[in-house]
């Protein structure tokens, strides 16, 4: 099962929230997400746990909780839906024509 964690404190590592996780059963892989320019975490995270009785104990426990003086939500991930293809965005070439008088 994976898990969403928001509300995380920013000096908080990947080691320590693993070690936090592991005391309700496997974590199969954790990553908290961060900042392309400044490498600083965004205050969330994703969880995977391969056993679904413990990964539901977890959010149970830890969320809404107190975690290093921030208050943290903990809930299932949801899958992104799929959109069906590549969705606009980028770069678009103006391709009017331009005229000479």
């Amino acid at each position: 099962m994976k898990i969403f964690i928001t509300g995380l404190p920013l000096e908080v590592g990947e080691d320590e929230l693993t070690a936090v996780f592991g005391d309700f059963g496997q974590v199969k892989s954790l990553r908290i997400i961060k900042d392309r320019e400044t490498g600083q975490s965004r205050g969330f995270g994703f969880v995977e746990m391969p056993v679904e009785e413990e990964a539901k104990e977890a959010i149970k426990r830890m969320n809404g909780g107190d975690y290093n003086g921030n208050r943290i939500k903990v809930a299932e991930a949801q899958e992104k839906p799929n959109t069906g293809g590549a969705a606009g965005g980028g770069f678009r070439r103006n391709n009017r024509t331009e005229k000479s008088y």
